[in-house]
């Protein structure tokens, strides 16, 4: 847009607050903002110099705006969080999709359920939390149902019941679905959960202990045993999970170095710690703390359920503007009470920075040295590793791994079903895994790793080569990664071939090459297993064995386990066969000719 045009749209500018969009050459959003004041905060992009890096590269890619009125400034700073989640621009303040948490909910029908919940909420139920993984919150379920046997099952399966389920049975729940309970004691039941999971624990277990007694004096045993095994069971959860059935606060503290910003959040609960997360915000490069931590907090909070307070390692300008968007107290002077909480999260928040910065200095200097290692042109961003897994020829897989940057990509990681092949033949396995994996990236037109690691000796990187050579891929560096005689790690060897000639590279076992090379090979050897051992054990679950009549899920096991595998079941004699406990030589024949015969 010309400059004249900026100028009259920047006359005729509303005054009212708001927010902005800053547009780029080609039309893409590249900067989201908010105003109180519309015109005064948009004019100052294009009437004042800012000596802010990033502004002023904001401002010399700036080619138009646009802007959306609103009626007060929370509910700008609503819409800046809402567009900027989804335009994500280049130039603003980002942060990853955070994890929504686990709560505990009671619905609100005749006969309410207990459940687990993540997302958005239903405004008619009740909810606890949140709670630091769904492992704790199931955790705490469990024992809950056990205590005070409130459903927890589905609405559909409650309604379509005629008689008790399983759950009634075993005495995990009352069974209000068919009236094996009062809707009185139901209510009460609900009642007791809803005062322990509100954080009001010492006045639940003081009722129940005043039960006890009662029933106790009324000779009621039965009664007296069972308020007993509540106040157990109740106690137990408050041992293994404290403070985590009411919000009281998250503690927030920021820290900055070499223009990384690190903030740590900590979650207490009743005066208890019970959790933490650490964020690394993008797009912060040049901003201060408190700019960061202001544009955090709703990224984080809105579209959650926000603790009644939250305690701040900075002081922000537009706290008062925060607080009523998120509905929370904000405290950015908190007293002793509640300041080694912050101390905590500040100790923590260094800390993981730190860590975070060795980290990346320590994956650099590997890749440095790997790149000097195989005299590389360019610093190695993809690597690859390939490894087969197969319990004597039985259930052969591959696994392809792949690093970026150092680090593994899970989201990238292959495994190949190997088949047609001589069982036990790791070259042809290697060989067809190898094949597979380049020629669909070829035919999908996708990038190649710059390195591809062979788990294996000089037999496994021909065949590698060989495959490459195929399909007209010469770009890769292919690297054999051999271990000697004593597999030993760190003793590895690295086999590389260059114009026919066979170069083997031995590192010192501390050498920052060989580490994460070893890091590779291990995590591709892990993934190989894993899906080897899940392939096997569906094949061994559904064998051949299962079609012979007196070949039960005992000796199938049984004979599994003496020959390893199917496969050296079909070699093995009659003799051989009777050694298995269970097998006489009337079903030793019979397994022998069933499995030839198929």
């Amino acid at each position: 847009m010309k400059k004249q045009n900026i100028t009259i749209k920047l006359k005729n500018m509303s005054k009212n607050s708001g927010v902005y969009k800053m547009l780029d050459r080609t039309g893409n959003v590249i900067y989201i903002g908010k105003a109180k004041n519309l015109k005064n905060r948009v004019s100052q992009y294009f009437t004042h110099s800012n000596h802010n890096n990033k502004m002023q590269a904001l401002q010399k890619n700036i080619y138009d705006f646009s802007v959306i009125v609103t009626k007060t400034e929370t509910q700008a700073l609503l819409l800046e969080n809402d567009l900027i989640k989804q335009y994500k621009p280049k130039y603003n303040i980002l942060l990853k999709d955070a994890k929504s948490y686990p709560y505990i909910y009671i619905s609100n029908d005749k006969h309410p359920r207990l459940g687990l919940y993540r997302g958005k909420k239903n405004k008619s139920y009740e909810y606890f939390g949140p709670y630091t993984s769904a492992h704790v919150a199931r955790d705490a379920l469990a024992l809950l149902k056990k205590i005070f046997k409130v459903r927890q099952c589905t609405n559909s399966f409650y309604r379509s019941r005629s008689r008790p389920c399983l759950e009634y049975q075993i005495g995990l729940c009352s069974a209000p679905c068919v009236g094996k309970v009062s809707d009185v004691k139901y209510t009460q039941d609900v009642e007791m959960v809803t005062l322990f999971l509100n954080g009001r624990g010492g006045k639940l277990l003081n009722r129940i202990s005043q039960k006890m007694k009662q029933a106790s004096i009324d000779l009621d045993f039965e009664a007296a045993a069972n308020y007993r095994d509540q106040l157990i069971g109740l106690r137990t959860i408050q041992e293994r999970h404290g403070s985590q059935f009411s919000s009281d606060m998250d503690v927030i503290s920021i820290t900055q170095e070499s223009n990384i910003h690190c903030i740590e959040v900590i979650f207490v609960r009743s005066g208890k710690q019970i959790g933490n997360e650490s964020f690394f915000p993008k797009n912060a490069k040049g901003e201060t703390c408190e700019k960061v931590l202001s544009a955090f907090l709703p990224l984080y909070y809105l579209g959650k359920s926000t603790p009644k307070q939250i305690i701040l390692s900075h002081k922000l300008e537009d706290k008062a503007l925060i607080a009523s968007a998120l509905s929370t107290k904000l405290i950015q002077s908190p007293g002793i009470d509640k300041k080694h909480f912050l101390e905590i999260a500040t100790l923590n928040a260094k800390e993981n920075l730190k860590q975070h910065l060795l980290s990346s200095f320590t994956k650099k200097k590997q890749l440095e040295c790997i790149q000097k290692t195989l005299a590389l042109s360019e610093l190695p961003e993809v690597m690859e590793c390939f490894d087969i897994s197969h319990t004597m020829g039985e259930a052969t897989t591959a696994s392809c791994v792949v690093f970026e940057k150092g680090l593994p990509k899970v989201s990238k990681y292959r495994q190949f079903n190997i088949k047609d092949i001589k069982p036990g033949d790791d070259y042809a396995a290697i060989n067809q895994a190898v094949y597979r994996r380049y020629s669909g990236l070829l035919k999908s037109k996708k990038a190649m790793p710059d390195i591809v690691f062979i788990d294996g000796g000089l037999g496994q990187l021909n065949q590698a080569i060989m495959v490459m050579n195929s399909i007209g891929i010469e770009s890769i560096q292919i690297v054999g990664v051999a271990k000697d005689s004593s597999r030993k790690s760190g003793l590895e060897s690295l086999i590389t071939i260059e114009n026919d000639k066979v170069n083997r590279i031995n590192l010192t076992p501390h050498d920052p090459a060989l580490l994460l090379i070893n890091h590779i090979r291990d995590e591709s050897h892990r993934f190989a297993i894993k899906n080897h051992r899940n392939k096997r054990a569906v094949k061994r679950n559904t064998s051949s064995l299962e079609n012979i009549k007196g070949i039960g899920v005992k000796k199938r096991s049984a004979l599994l386990n003496y020959f390893g595998g199917l496969q050296e079941i079909e070699k093995a004699s009659i003799d051989e066969l009777q050694k298995v406990v269970g097998i006489n030589l009337k079903l030793a024949t019979k397994i022998q000719e069933t499995l030839q015969n198929n």
